[in-house]
């Protein structure tokens, strides 16, 4: 990381294949190693596939940290991870090892090739808004000028999203949502 000041990121972290729970804990490790400081964890939530359906159910979670890294290079950290911890090529909300997804970078909004932050769905996906609403539910989204508690409200699929483990992960890390 650089001298840079450090901006407030949010990453959701889903995993439907292998050992779920350790997936994800894997993930957070190398987030930490590489790329975020002061990380606070949601709780993770077991969730049913959304787009494609017939596939295992997914563990969520939403990391929030710090890091100096610009966008773009925390995106190449995360795809390094994903390779890392497993993740292969396979079709457009098919199951994968690992999947992390750029939800908000401070209050940023980037519309590029490779990268959109906010995450376009955000808005849509229960299993994102939960636990980003765990962490932190006044948060505003920058393009929808509404905090995220607001958003929760609003979102279809709610009953899909259950609570799997409240506290995990390393214990130097922070839970959010307690």
């Amino acid at each position: 990381m650089t001298d840079a000041p450090a901006e407030t990121v949010f990453l959701g972290l889903g995993s439907n294949l292998g050992d779920r729970e350790a997936n994800l804990t894997n993930a957070v490790e190398l987030l930490a190693k590489r790329a975020l400081l002061d990380l606070v964890l949601s709780p993770i939530y077991e969730t049913e596939p959304v787009d494609f359906e017939d596939q295992p159910q997914f563990l969520n979670a939403v990391v929030q940290g710090r890091t100096t890294l610009s966008p773009q290079a925390l995106l190449r950290v995360t795809k390094e991870i994903e390779r890392e911890v497993g993740r292969t090529a396979t079709f457009r909300y098919g199951p994968r090892v690992i999947d992390i997804d750029f939800l908000f970078y401070g209050g940023a909004v980037l519309e590029q090739e490779l990268l959109t932050v906010p995450h376009p769905r955000i808005a849509e996906r229960a299993f994102v808004l939960i636990p980003l609403t765990d962490l932190s539910p006044e948060w505003v989204h920058p393009v929808l000028g509404l905090a995220l508690k607001e958003l929760v409200e609003r979102v279809e699929g709610r009953e899909g999203v259950r609570l799997w483990r409240r506290v995990w992960g390393n214990a130097n890390w922070s839970s959010g949502g307690e």
